[in-house]
């Protein structure tokens, strides 16, 4: 432990995902109340074809990466299914995969385009520099300055959500807006460290692992935010141990924390219905 402490590279790495998985894991709570799983991989995506189309044409990649994902952020806040065959993850998917095909088209066209390919999907967290840190740190903190000021708005609005109850929101929703521009501009700044895959585990499985465990949302928030703390270091660990792809260990460990955790909630189950049948056999037993 001491060893892998004692390299910068691996301090790095591991702040950045603490950092990463702090608010993103918060976000992430709205995110699944909302039902909008696919917005995190859908906005992702769009800010990596920001940066391939950049490179195409030889612009600043993080101008107009910032450009595209605000865009997408904006159209995106409009979507607001009423038909009930549809769900927002229809419209969402669509837009990923119309995204991922843009940017493995273009990136394609540039000379190393198998390992751009990877590197959108999973990071590089082990050449992440100071400066990138210091960067994300402003941006994350300013976000999460905002969420925190005006959290009652943001949770109210995603239980509407949850509840269904958008049919009499605005076609432009300022909070809705805020929201999703909060997810843009992380993504647009988490995608580039981390890639678009686990930047997606950060903000989706801790707060699913939270739901399993917690009802109440300030319990679901707390324990989506020690998930994804753990599953950093403990995805970051296996990597340095056993050589393995920071990016890929980082999604694995996330991964396999939430299948204890879902063991856990089968157990549990299991347990409550065990003894809901044997106290429902006592009373028959009784009744006779």
């Amino acid at each position: 432990m001491a060893d892998m402490l004692s390299q910068s590279f691996v301090v790095n790495a591991l702040i950045v995902s603490a950092i990463l998985g702090l608010l993103l894991s918060y976000l992430g709570v709205h995110v699944v109340g909302r039902g909008i799983v696919f917005v995190d991989l859908a906005l992702g995506q769009i800010s990596m074809l920001g940066v391939a189309f950049a490179g195409f044409v030889g612009w600043d990649e993080t101008v107009i990466s910032i450009l595209f994902t605000m865009i997408g952020a904006f159209l995106l806040s409009f979507i607001k299914i009423k038909d009930k065959r549809l769900k927002h993850e229809a419209i969402i998917g669509i837009v990923y995969a119309v995204a991922s095909a843009g940017t493995v088209l273009l990136i394609s066209k540039t000379p190393h385009g198998e390992s751009d390919i990877s590197e959108v999907l999973f990071g590089s967290l082990f050449t992440v520099t100071t400066s990138q840190i210091v960067s994300l740190s402003i941006v994350f903190g300013i976000i999460a300055v905002v969420q925190f000021l005006f959290r009652k708005k943001f949770f109210e609005l995603t239980e509407q959500f949850e509840n269904r109850q958008v049919e009499h929101m605005r076609v432009f929703d300022l909070w809705n807006f805020l929201f999703y521009l909060s997810i843009g501009l992380s993504i647009v700044f988490a995608v580039r460290l981390a890639g678009v895959i686990p930047v997606f585990s950060y903000l989706i499985v801790p707060p699913v692992a939270a739901v399993l465990l917690a009802q109440r949302k300030n319990v679901v928030v707390w324990i989506s935010i020690i998930f994804s703390a753990l599953g950093g270091f403990l995805g970051i660990y296996c990597s340095v141990q056993f050589d393995f792809p920071a990016g890929s260990s980082v999604v694995a460990a996330l991964g396999a924390l939430f299948v204890l955790v879902a063991l856990i909630k089968f157990t549990k189950f299991v347990n409550l219905r065990v003894t809901r049948n044997g106290e429902s056999a006592q009373d028959n037993n009784a009744a006779d």
